[in-house]
């Protein structure tokens, strides 16, 4: 097990009706002016807008709005978020949304509390020391931004998609009503149970092998991610399968599931630049190509194969085929390629109707444009980065 530090000081408000507390929770550490930041609308036609409002008018919390967050959330709205900060004085930021919002919300934060561009941070330029606080109300099970120190940003120009890590980006609360996600459609919840599922996989497929703990945590998290994205899709109001999303959310993207190991997130990586090229690809549905493709490209190797097998024997409940040890590997690959496509999830490229016409620039912006090689297994650069590309075709 390798050192670690472990650091999650989001206070989480769970269960039914939680919604109503936000402005008793916001006054409780004497906030009296913030920004309330929201997506598309959404939550007007649900009634959770009304719901936010009259909470914090119930307890004197003066707010200012912005809407319009939109998937794989852009640069030019936090930078206005950022603005309306400081010109109206504001003290903290409440996000109302998804995981999209969050991060709209963080790097809004981050130039607010600092007078400058948001981007100096994602792109890199800039140590984030200092931040505005951010408290959630969850829309949305996938991200897991509500408890994460990630913060991820596209910037138009160029069509960057970036994200940076800081312990100033963990929210300071989150309130998390499954209910909330009842309405969440198929697709997107498939993208959500996608994602979960991911932040853990990342987190699993590591470089060293002896974190038997953590490794059970993990796979226990995405045995019950598994069973629960079962259950929503025939029933999306059954409030267990819900709750169990959204604690999972949570859980698998705090930093849990990684203690103890080495890894590095490369098929986030990997997948930024498909939804940072191809705006319209949900994030969710991105990972769903991208991790099999992933996969059946690294899976031989000899550091790589035991942690397949494992997890095809554990998590799939696959039976060990020890004179071909490969075959149970690619056996527990398919069938997480198969769970994903029986959510309706992509697992190609095609599906989502990009071709190889921008393979070479995405790779090329994956590798920072030369700057960088990925930590894995089988280290990944420019041309390894396309054969993957490739193979997810």
């Amino acid at each position: 097990m390798e050192q670690f530090s472990f650091y999650t000081p989001t206070k989480v408000i769970f269960g039914k009706g939680v919604q109503s507390q936000v402005g008793a929770v916001i006054k409780s550490y004497g906030f009296k002016k913030i920004l309330f930041h929201y997506g598309s609308g959404s939550i007007k036609k649900s009634g959770l807008y009304d719901q936010i409002v009259a909470s914090l008018r119930e307890n004197g919390i003066e707010f200012v709005e912005l809407g319009g967050v939109q998937p794989n959330p852009k640069l030019s709205l936090s930078r206005k978020a950022a603005q309306l900060c400081i010109d109206e004085k504001v003290e903290m930021i409440l996000a109302v949304g998804g995981g999209s919002v969050l991060d709209s919300s963080k790097s809004a934060a981050a130039g607010a509390a600092n007078h400058c561009d948001p981007w100096e941070f994602s792109s890199g330029a800039r140590v984030l020391e200092k931040s505005l606080p951010v408290g959630a109300v969850l829309t949305i099970a996938a991200a897991g931004s509500e408890m994460s120190d990630s913060c991820v940003i596209t910037n138009e120009e160029g069509w960057l998609k970036r994200g940076f890590n800081s312990d100033h980006n963990r929210p300071l609360f989150a309130i998390m009503n499954p209910e909330l996600t009842y309405t969440v459609s198929k697709y997107q919840t498939a993208c959500g149970v996608t994602d979960i599922m991911m932040h853990t996989l990342e987190r699993y497929f590591c470089m060293n092998g002896d974190v038997a703990l953590t490794d059970h945590l993990a796979e226990g998290l995405l045995r019950s991610v598994i069973e629960a994205g079962k259950v929503v899709m025939d029933k999306p109001d059954d409030y267990e399968a819900r709750a169990t999303l959204m604690w999972a959310s949570s859980l698998s993207h705090n930093g849990l599931t990684g203690c103890g190991r080495n890894f590095m997130m490369r098929c986030h990586q990997i997948e930024h630049e498909l939804s940072g090229m191809y705006d319209r690809v949900a994030h969710g549905a991105g990972l769903a190509v991208i991790f099999p493709a992933w996969a059946k490209y690294i899976y031989k190797n000899e550091k790589a194969l035991p942690r397949f097998c494992q997890f095809a024997q554990r998590v799939w409940g696959i039976e060990m085929d020890f004179e071909h040890p490969e075959r149970t590997a690619l056996a527990g690959i398919e069938a997480c390629e198969n769970f994903f496509k029986s959510l309706g999830m992509p697992v190609r490229l095609s599906e989502l109707d990009v071709d190889d016409t921008k393979f070479d620039e995405m790779a090329e912006k994956c590798t920072f444009f030369g700057k960088r090689v990925l930590k894995d297994y089988i280290p990944l650069g420019k041309t390894e980065i396309i054969e993957i590309y490739n193979l997810a075709k």
